[in-house]
């Protein structure tokens, strides 16, 4: 019989290995490879266009918004797929012929009302310079 700690010894193993060649192969890279840094080398390259100013400046908050606002939809969209994937055995699973459709409905509410709060606030709105967001 084989006592139970020793049981986790291949899950050890496995790890340990994978330790090993993560750290070989970044030893390996630093003796391989080349390190000459130049001026050109250590610029920061944004879009083929020279640096100019300050990297720290300040960026408008719709950038924020409209990030949040992206990932905000997609993740209302990655609900929406399971939904429409098993609507037809929804009658099955919940007893009801109409439940699962009542209930996307009132999801796709609550969406649209969020989609008429950010047009009417104007965060979509670039045009305008709106200091108050």
């Amino acid at each position: 019989m084989v006592p139970y700690h020793w049981q986790y010894l291949p899950l050890l193993m496995q790890i340990l290995v994978a330790v090993l060649l993560a750290a070989g192969i970044i030893v390996a890279s630093w003796f391989v490879g080349r390190h000459r840094n130049t001026k050109v080398k250590l610029d920061p390259y944004e879009c083929g266009i020279e640096a100019v100013g300050d990297a720290r400046s300040r960026f408008s908050v719709r950038f924020y918004l409209v990030a949040v606002l992206f990932i905000l939809f997609d993740v209302e969209a990655v609900f929406m797929m399971p939904w429409a994937i098993i609507y037809r055995k929804l009658p099955a699973i919940t007893g009801h012929r109409l439940f699962g459709f009542w209930e996307m409905l009132v999801y796709l509410g609550f969406v649209a009302v969020g989609l008429y709060y950010i047009v009417r606030k104007g965060i979509l709105d670039w045009s305008l310079d709106k200091a108050d967001l």
